[in-house]
């Protein structure tokens, strides 16, 4: 053997124990539960369960991303089914979130009836802010196959693409059905000010105030064929989370729901209380970008109150699965 194959042959020995070790490394250290990508029937998601999961509960986690990952995770450590959904700005799906068909997510739910993981009459569905807007009106559409909602900083009502700034001008629905739009709010685009911070309350709440377009927009949520948790906080900036809510809960007991409904508010909490409780952020901004501006925005409340709040809801949203188990 020429030295030159000696140097080639330890070369990749040591490569093949660098590999072997990186792998045993990982089977050590990794105590998560490794996601499944689902590229299929029309949608992309990311699943998640444990080998020996049958028949359980399931979650759809709309928006996918960090934060869908993060919850897949977590309920499937829980021995749920976590199936985290984005919907655009990803590869293959629209840039834009506007004139969003909900039969997209139709696509996932039907998949998931067809996996020996899941509990085909125990889907729901979980969102945060416009995603919590979204499961509840995917729930209110699709009543056979949705049997429960999730919905963390929540709306009442369907708005127009225009809320968001990185969408179009020309105000579009944000979902559609059957190539018909959802009922919306019209929106002007927000308006960037001389100052480099915006608030963005008031032009929510003045959205609230035209009370035809919101008759009209208004979610039906008594359609929906399960429980339903909303989780808010009272100093949330972003949007009025915790005045929606109440006019969720008032649409509720006019139409005789007849599922458990918890209508949940945090004192000293904002709006990102679905965020992971145990890597809590001292980030208490965000930033917007209007007309080629940057701009920063609170996000409300308090990082004490924060961290509560999500630690709080966190365990509301297991104890809301255990009884979905078990009824």
């Amino acid at each position: 053997m020429n030295k030159k194959f000696k140097i080639i042959a330890v070369s990749i020995a040591i490569l093949v124990l660098l590999i072997a070790g990186y792998f045993y490394l990982d089977h050590i250290l990794f105590d998560g539960v490794k996601p499944k990508y689902v590229s299929e029937n029309g949608f992309k998601a990311t699943f998640f369960a444990n080998k020996d999961t049958q028949n359980k509960p399931t979650i759809i986690l709309i928006g996918g991303r960090n934060w869908g990952d993060y919850w897949g995770q977590e309920f499937a450590k829980s021995n749920y089914v976590g199936l985290s959904l984005p919907y655009y700005r990803e590869e293959g799906l629209p840039q834009l979130m506007e004139e969003i068909p909900l039969e997209y997510f139709e696509k996932a739910v039907l998949w998931l009836k067809e996996q020996p993981e899941v509990n085909p009459n125990k889907i729901i569905v979980m969102g945060a802010s416009r995603n919590a807007e979204l499961a509840l009106l995917i729930a209110s559409f699709f009543p056979k196959n949705i049997h429960g909602v999730i919905a963390y900083s929540p709306s009442s009502v369907s708005w127009s693409n225009t809320v968001l700034p990185f969408n179009s001008d020309s105000v579009k629905p944000s979902w559609t059905f059957e190539n018909q739009p959802v009922p919306y709010v019209a929106m002007d685009k927000i308006k960037g000010t001389p100052t480099s911070t915006i608030e963005t309350l008031t032009y929510w709440k003045n959205g609230l105030s035209d009370s035809v377009a919101v008759s009209n927009a208004s979610i039906k949520v008594e359609n929906i064929n399960g429980p339903i948790l909303l989780l808010s906080g009272v100093e949330d900036e972003v949007w009025p989370s915790s005045i929606m809510s109440d006019m969720i809960e008032n649409r509720i007991k006019m139409n005789n729901f007849h599922f458990d409904f918890e209508n949940i508010k945090y004192e000293n909490a904002g709006h990102l209380i679905s965020s992971n409780p145990n890597n809590p952020s001292s980030i208490r901004q965000g930033k917007m970008d209007i007309g080629g501006k940057s701009y920063d925005f609170n996000f409300g409340g308090t990082e004490s109150g924060d961290m509560e709040a999500q630690k709080d809801a966190a365990k509301r949203v297991l104890k809301f699965l255990s009884k979905l188990e078990n009824d």
